[in-house]
């Protein structure tokens, strides 16, 4: 038995593959991950613009496309076929677990980031195009994607919301699924058929924070250095544990409600001078994913420990964050600079891809 399997079959949580590639859909090494335990994939524009821009498994594809479409089109051709692909791969699962895993996460333009309507829009296209059960439609945590979070769920649609960085914002998400499963109650629709996950994005918190106590520089400030993310997560998962067991999910619950379970994101170790499993072994608990790259999965079948410990000390981590205040951390500023660069990065690996595809269909206009 893997450390993976370990990690659903004793601890609760999910692993999932942060990866999806034309070639690793060709050549088995997606089916070899799922043996191995990984029950879930994630995507998003930088890892699909790195697999349309890195293999050559798209040319008869593009050229096939050369004729008519767009690169706007030739991009979500080429990333809903291998989407399609994969889910069916992990239908096994998704069937098995009785719509608790299994799922592939396809991300809107992050150009509508800042976009209530045309994410909305955009997010019921994907579904409507892809049509299965197991898709889910990432949708970023950004002001105007909470409304929009709270409108797909409220129409039935399955949802990962993904760049969450603040424990507030993180609240405003819950809110918004767990009113928009009221709605779509309300509104005569079956909530069990309904999923979602929150996207909490670990380690970019430790690579802002740290850069910060650096130029601080005090003895308490350098002590704090990579304690921040898991903290931070920590806090996630008890706001995750009050909300979806107090009286209002209740209600929810009785109906069939699945809850929003929170997913682990971004939880390769950026700090060489850190451990390479360090946002993995410290963020084990029950009913969470955590999405991992390639090396993670290898670093954490060789010498990851499987154990619970998102909550072994809340405490701990409570006072890690407000050590952090002390030494004049601001973390508003520290998630809010981090949100936007997670948007703007989103955004150039889009704007990227569609220039390459742009040179690949002969010079059509991008937009």
């Amino acid at each position: 038995m893997t450390k993976l399997h370990r990690l659903y079959d004793e601890q609760g949580q999910s692993p999932w593959l942060d990866n999806l590639t034309r070639a690793y859909l060709r050549d088995g090494t997606l089916s070899r991950f799922i043996s191995q335990g990984v029950r879930g994939i994630t995507t998003n524009p930088t890892i699909m613009a790195k697999s349309i821009e890195g293999s050559d498994a798209y040319g008869q594809q593009i050229a096939a496309l050369a004729a008519e479409a767009t690169p706007s089109d030739a991009y979500w051709a080429l990333v809903s076929a291998d989407v399609r692909d994969a889910l069916s791969a992990l239908r096994p699962i998704f069937d098995a677990s009785g719509g608790g895993d299994g799922f592939v996460s396809i991300e809107v333009a992050p150009d509508l980031a800042h976009d209530t309507a045309r994410t909305i829009s955009a997010a019921l296209g994907l579904h409507a195009s892809i049509n299965q059960p197991n898709l889910l439609v990432k949708i970023p945590a950004t002001a105007a994607g909470v409304p929009a979070i709270r409108e797909l769920t409220k129409q039935g649609v399955s949802v990962n919301v993904t760049l969450i960085f603040s424990l507030s914002r993180y609240d405003e998400v819950i809110d918004a699924y767990q009113s928009g499963l009221a709605a779509y109650a309300s509104g005569g629709g079956d909530v069990t058929t309904v999923r979602s996950v929150a996207s909490f994005f670990v380690s970019r918190i430790d690579s802002e924070v740290d850069g910060r106590l650096a130029n601080i520089g005090t003895p308490d400030a350098l002590a704090l250095r990579g304690r921040a993310a898991l903290a931070q997560a920590s806090m996630a998962y008890v706001l995750f544990s009050d909300r979806f067991s107090n009286a209002v999910w209740r209600e929810l619950a009785v109906m069939g409600a699945n809850p929003q379970r929170p997913l682990w994101a971004s939880t390769s170790t950026k700090n060489a001078d850190y451990p390479d499993t360090l946002y993995v072994d410290g963020l084990i608990g029950p009913e969470t994913i955590n999405t991992l790259p390639e090396s993670t999965i290898t670093a954490f079948e060789d010498h990851g420990e499987v154990a619970r410990t998102v909550d072994c000390d809340v405490e701990g981590a409570r006072e890690v964050l407000a050590s952090l205040a002390r030494v004049g951390i601001d973390m508003e500023a520290v998630v809010t600079e981090l949100e936007r660069q997670g948007v703007s990065s989103f955004s150039e690996s889009f704007r990227h891809v569609l220039r390459t595809l742009e040179k690949e269909l002969g010079g059509k206009d991008a937009t």
